[in-house]
């Protein structure tokens, strides 16, 4: 008596996690950095950069990547006007 109910479940489990797969896999790309690439780093989170924050270059520099650091973090170079920050950052897709 359960089991067809308990096997239609299952099926229908099935499809909606391949359905949601498939959705995600529409919007996200894996970025395809590589060491020497040259990024620009967001300004956002800087909380010490001179002048108003609405005034503000939203990005900031051209820094060569060192490394990368799994898939979603690279190691950058930075500037000696930014010695002072984390040389690791996010990557946004």
């Amino acid at each position: 008596m359960w089991k067809p109910a308990y096997e239609k479940a299952e099926k229908c489990i099935v499809e909606a996690k391949l359905y949601n797969k498939k959705r995600y896999d529409m919007s996200h790309q894996t970025p395809d950095f590589k060491e020497g690439d040259q990024v620009r780093i967001s300004t956002l989170s800087f909380n010490n950069l001179k002048g108003l924050k609405k005034m503000r270059d939203p990005f900031v520099g051209k820094f060569t990547i060192i490394r990368l650091i799994g898939k979603n973090s690279v190691e950058v170079r930075l500037s000696e006007e930014f010695s002072r920050k984390h040389t690791v950052f996010p990557v946004d897709h």
